[in-house]
């Protein structure tokens, strides 16, 4: 017996036979979702050149842009070299304390001038760790020769004994011949426990210009970001080697590791602002940073450093280290797609002759500082996917809230860095290096520092304008946002 009215069964039966079959609605969804997101078909999702690992690039999948084992010591005839750096690092300082400390690093110049040989690097080629242990001590051996040489308007000669090998060398590495950011980083620890693996609580780093542990603490903060990026890399690794399959699965796995992603740049946002608690900022202006100054650090009114032996010196990349050299960084920028050359802030100024002289732009220069192979890595990703994440983000729109929250990590890390940066560098270039309770000779000595130092802008290692350049990272990071 039916309970319904026989017009109303016949209303339900003509409504039911409207109704599509199940799978019928299912294709529909289907086709209806592949329309909103036309490029995720599985058969072209990003591809990279698998046949290359990258152990190809000197990478390492615990260590990453680390070497796997600390840098030997240099024996034989370089062991000259060795013996230089551990002297001068006991016993040389940017301000003399008497007559005799002056006299004894004078004689060190003296002898590293006129009576050292111009060694040749034969017996260094075949060992790629031996050609970086020789780019550090050489490199730190310039920046202690040059910034203890007195006061003076002509150009800084750095001795062929000291500059031929160093060029060599850095020929040979694909790196800039001066002091970078994988001299004083990533080349510049031993293990704590040799028998336990590398990890920052293992690293003791072996060489500081200031003999404070401010300076140690410096590195190692460094360091810390670099190894805490070995994750932002495999996350950007397994991105370019996801196999084509499910739809579903595909969109799935990317949003998690964006989200991943955000939190690890939030991680290198907490890394950076750990300075404060271990990092005194009128030692690190004061008496950490003049000696990581590279020829151009002050500005292009400064005299220049002359390679005596090399030929056209004057072309030589020397500016010095700079969290620019960062290749983590430089990976993190090129996967997220963040164009530090187009989408620059509109009110940045137009760069002097002078910083046009530096061609290309700061990211881009900075890459020349960057060990050879590392630098390939960075063309390899850009040259390799068929389609940036960010492409990806913008025709999907699942994975637009993902992707925005890593650029805007990112946005705020580099806001981070901005604050570090007035803290360490532009307040502190208003401030003087002696305290007001020096003699009045010294203090009248500290006011014209103070004046002098407040004259221009604050610039970084490198050389560039700090503020501007600090700016236009994090306005072109926020433009990246969708």
């Amino acid at each position: 017996m039916s309970f319904l009215h026989p017009l109303s069964r016949n209303y339900l039966m003509n409504v039911s036979s409207a109704i599509p079959p199940l799978q019928e609605v299912f294709r529909k969804a289907i086709v209806c979702l592949m329309s909103i997101l036309p490029t995720l078909q599985p058969h072209q999702g990003p591809s990279i050149d698998t046949n290359r690992s990258k152990r190809d690039f000197d990478i390492d999948p615990a260590t990453g842009f680390f070497p796997t084992q600390p840098l030997s010591r240099l024996y034989g005839a370089y062991k000259r070299w060795e013996d230089a750096l551990t002297y001068a690092l006991a016993n040389v300082r940017l301000e003399q304390g008497s007559l005799e400390d002056a006299m004894s690093t004078e004689e060190w110049r003296f002898e590293i001038y006129n009576e050292w040989p111009v060694l040749g690097i034969e017996d260094l080629v075949s060992d790629m760790s031996k050609l970086q242990r020789a780019h550090l001590v050489l490199a730190w051996l310039v920046h202690i020769y040059v910034h203890t040489l007195p006061t003076t308007t002509e150009p800084k000669r750095v001795p062929a004994s000291l500059a031929v090998p160093l060029v060599q060398v850095s020929q040979n590495l694909g790196i800039a011949p001066i002091l970078t950011f994988a001299d004083t980083v990533l080349w510049n620890w031993e293990l704590i426990n040799p028998e336990k693996p590398v990890t920052i609580d293992n690293m003791h780093f072996l060489h500081a210009f200031s003999g404070t542990q401010d300076e140690l603490s410096f590195y190692r903060v460094s360091a810390t970001a670099e190894l805490h990026g070995v994750q932002i890399l495999q996350i950007i690794d397994g991105y370019n080697k996801l196999p084509g399959g499910n739809l579903h699965d595909f969109i799935s796995r990317i949003s998690h590791d964006l989200g991943k992603l955000a939190s690890h740049i939030e991680e290198l946002s907490r890394i950076i602002q750990s300075v404060r608690a271990s990092i005194d900022p009128h030692v690190f202006y004061w008496q950490i940073r003049p000696w990581l100054e590279g020829s151009d650090a002050r500005g292009p009114e400064e005299p220049a450093w002359v390679y005596e032996g090399v030929e056209d010196s004057q072309e030589l990349d020397l500016s010095g280290p700079s969290a620019g050299q960062s290749t983590v960084m430089h990976a993190l920028d090129i996967f997220l797609d963040i164009d530090h050359d187009k989408r620059r802030s509109p009110n940045q100024p137009t760069p002097s002759p002078e910083e046009n002289k530096r061609a290309s732009p700061f990211m881009e220069r900075m890459r020349r500082y960057m060990p050879g192979l590392h630098r390939q890595y960075l063309e390899h990703l850009q040259s390799s996917s068929h389609r940036s994440i960010r492409e990806l983000a913008q025709s999907t729109p699942a994975l637009r809230e993902s992707y925005n929250t890593a650029v805007i990590a990112l946005k705020k890390f580099r806001g981070l860095h901005i604050r570090v940066a007035c803290l360490y560098i532009i307040n502190m270039s208003r401030t003087s290096p002696v305290s007001a309770a020096s003699c009045p000779a010294s203090r009248m000595l500290a006011n014209l520092d103070k004046r002098r130092a407040g004259s221009g802008p604050s610039r970084s290692t490198g050389g560039n304008k700090l503020s501007l350049l600090l700016k236009a990272g994090r306005d072109a990071t926020k433009q990246a946002v969708l």
